[in-house]
């Protein structure tokens, strides 16, 4: 799968990554805001998450795609279209950045690109998403995109890269408040 935007491009991940997804991910400023990440995040952690988004590709259940800057072709991050569900029109996911990427606008182009494709061409009708608490980036990323927040799933999930439980706050977007505050 390939899309783009302006200055990015949100493809399969591939092998040749690992080195790019090692780099952004081996951070505890990164890995700490996201569930299943290690960390420290090695080259078999690299390795099997690539397989394993391999894999949910071929089932077209999820979408685990690579953020690459065009001007360059380095990895930046990583994001998804997760738990596909046609009969309901819904999907979820998330989005993570190299730190060393981070305050550039590529999070919310990568972000809404996504949430484009996953109305336009998916033609799901809401995305859930979510951030743990205290992740006010992800927070207002969401927010600025028209994410309302939802609830709070408390200790939902434990953080590999903390070993601790983290609540997550839940949003949900619907396809014409995306359009109505983003397009």
């Amino acid at each position: 799968m390939i899309i783009k935007s302006e200055r990015l491009i949100l493809r399969s991940w591939e092998y040749e990554d690992i080195d790019d997804l090692i780099e952004g991910l081996n951070n505890i400023n990164v890995s700490k805001w996201l569930a299943a990440v290690p960390y420290p995040y090695t080259k078999k952690d690299a390795e099997e998450f690539i397989a394993y988004a391999k894999q949910l590709e071929k089932e077209s259940k999820s979408f685990m795609l690579a953020i690459v800057l065009k001007e360059s072709n380095k990895v930046i991050g990583g994001t998804s279209i997760e738990s596909i569900n046609k009969k309901d029109g819904t999907a979820g996911g998330g989005i993570w950045l190299n730190e060393k990427y981070q305050k550039n606008g590529y999070g919310i182009e990568a972000f809404s690109t996504r949430i484009k494709y996953a109305f336009e061409v998916l033609g799901l009708r809401r995305i859930e998403n979510g951030y743990f608490t205290g992740n006010e980036k992800s927070k207002n990323m969401q927010h600025k995109l028209g994410y309302k927040d939802e609830g709070i799933r408390r200790k939902k999930y434990l953080c590999l890269a903390t070993n601790e439980y983290a609540d997550e706050c839940i949003t949900g977007l619907l396809k014409e408040e995306f359009i109505e505050n983003y397009i």
